[in-house]
């Protein structure tokens, strides 16, 4: 009978350790978060932080993770709407709401980037805010490609969450958000009959946007006349 008191035994220092890390993080900040003092809050033993995580970058990542889960948990619940604009919007709210009231964490899933290597949290989140740019893209709303749109409302949301957290909490302006939110909004999204540009004419952009974002729905075409199309309508998004 193999000896399964090791694992658990690593699992709960993990949980212990993750606990004491966000403790410290949400009431002293970062700079608290040393491998010295989670080892001496979790009482373990330095090496088996490093055992447990890698490093602190792993510690961290885990970190996040934890604190992220409810916030990912609630995204992940919110029942799609009839509009997916609007969703987008309540996303986007969301994401401000759950940065003032928790700014350490945020600062450390979205104010410390690094390149090449997200943190799980940051992963998990961007992935969300995909599914619902997709969903605006399907419903022809968008009038650029689904990448450019993911990735102008991300770093609108995360430049303005962290403008705000900036600034002392009693200075804060309430108009900010949603000032940022609506000209990203503007950047991206087509009105209601949008179909139409400025002369009355299809938008190419917009047609090739939706029409790409609803192409896996059919069955009428072959794996390599898919892919060709997907390639012209990707260059018709992009000009």
């Amino acid at each position: 009978m193999i000896d399964q008191r090791p694992a658990a035994t690593g699992e709960r220092h993990r949980g212990r350790i993750i606990e004491a890390a966000f403790k410290l993080l949400t009431e002293q900040g970062r700079d608290a978060v040393s491998t010295r003092s989670v080892s001496a809050a979790a009482g373990v033993q330095a090496p088996v932080i490093y055992r447990l995580f890698g490093d602190k970058n792993g510690l961290l990542d885990a970190v996040a993770a934890h604190g992220f889960s409810a916030h990912l948990a609630q995204k992940k619940t919110l029942e799609p709407s009839d509009d997916p604009v609007e969703d987008l919007r309540a996303g986007w709210d969301l994401n401000i709401s759950f940065a003032l009231a928790n700014p350490a964490l945020y600062a450390l899933i979205y104010g410390d980037p690094r390149p090449g290597a997200p943190m799980t949290a940051a992963r998990e989140g961007q992935q969300i805010l995909r599914d619902c740019v997709h969903r605006v893209a399907g419903a022809g709303r968008l009038r650029v490609g689904e990448e450019l749109a993911v990735q102008m409302v991300h770093s609108a949301g995360c430049g303005t969450a962290l403008a705000l957290l900036a600034q002392p909490a009693g200075q804060r302006d309430a108009a900010l958000s949603k000032a940022s939110r609506e000209a990203v909004m503007a950047a991206i999204i087509t009105d209601e009959d949008s179909a139409q540009s400025d002369t009355g004419t299809v938008d190419p952009v917009t047609t090739a946007v939706a029409l790409r974002a609803v192409l896996p729905r059919t069955s009428a075409l072959t794996k390599r006349e898919r892919a060709l199309l997907e390639e012209w309508l990707e260059r018709l998004a992009e000009a």
